[in-house]
């Protein structure tokens, strides 16, 4: 098993002095997947939870449905392919299309394939979003040790409960599916969390996983604001431990009465 950093030596410049450093860095690595026995494409990854990746990519591709699906997931020995076996036929997609955003991800799912979200009353607090914000910062393993990673988590709205780390955003989404179908982890009610921007398909793949509300600590795009409105999802931007702002369904946060105040004191 390859790990997720490296020590590499380089030059540094800082206060007019030049310096060596031996630091750690975080490592991308090409990781190709195959289904059935036919190759389908490669990953630019972080070389950890690999099987969850693969696993969960397929899963968030509409490919599969459940672990059971899955008659065996094994990564070689040399850690640069993952090898699923299903228990029916998968089509391997006829065309990918590129994802925005790091290290080139694929995607073959269309936007009208995407279900909306189950509308069952949930409901946070903003001091409940912001100590989950906390908790998010507080669980990035690799970026504290070297940085140059994005880290996604799942909450049921009280705890993280799984958090994935890669160096691609779309890869530590697929990471959280695997890890939750592989580890058979259910939550009646999904939160997902992120460092990574909001993409359209980024929230396709919330979406797939269940999170009614999807927080991330920067920004959303348009189409992701859109897609979020379509599909109940409520979306959360530029979240930090004191504030954040809030794109599509805010009322699973604020009350009807602090909704009419605002849109009163905006008029």
């Amino acid at each position: 098993m390859k790990s997720g950093t490296q020590v590499i030596r380089y030059r540094q410049y800082r206060a007019g002095k030049w310096d060596i450093v031996d630091s750690g860095i975080i490592v991308e690595s090409e990781v190709s997947l195959t289904v059935n026995g036919e190759v389908w494409m490669a990953f630019m990854c972080t070389p950890t939870d690999l099987e969850a990746l693969a696993v969960g990519f397929l899963y968030n591709e509409g490919l599969i449905d459940s672990v059971s699906e899955i008659a065996n997931v094994h990564l070689c020995e040399h850690g640069d392919n993952v090898d699923i076996w299903t228990t029916h036929a998968v089509e391997k997609p006829k065309a990918w299309r590129r994802t925005s955003g790091c290290t080139g991800g694929v995607t073959a799912v269309e936007e009208e394939s995407t279900p909306p979200v189950n509308l069952n009353g949930f409901s946070i607090s903003p001091r409940e979003i912001n100590l989950l914000i906390g908790e998010l910062f507080e669980s990035q393993d690799l970026y504290r040790k070297v940085g140059g990673v994005h880290t996604s988590a799942l909450s049921d709205g009280k705890n993280i409960l799984v958090t994935a780390e890669d160096i691609g955003r779309h890869n530590s989404i697929d990471k959280l599916a695997g890890i939750c179908l592989l580890n058979q982890i259910e939550m009646p009610n999904k939160i997902m969390l992120t460092t990574g921007r909001i993409s359209s398909e980024m929230l396709q793949k919330a979406a797939r996983l269940g999170a009614a509300i999807v927080i991330s600590r920067t920004s959303p795009s348009s189409l992701s604001i859109e897609l979020a409105e379509k599909l109940g999802v409520t979306l959360i931007g530029y979240a930090r431990r004191d504030r954040f702002s809030v794109y599509a369904h805010p009322e699973r946060i604020l009350s009807e009465r602090i909704l009419d105040d605002v849109s009163r004191s905006s008029s």
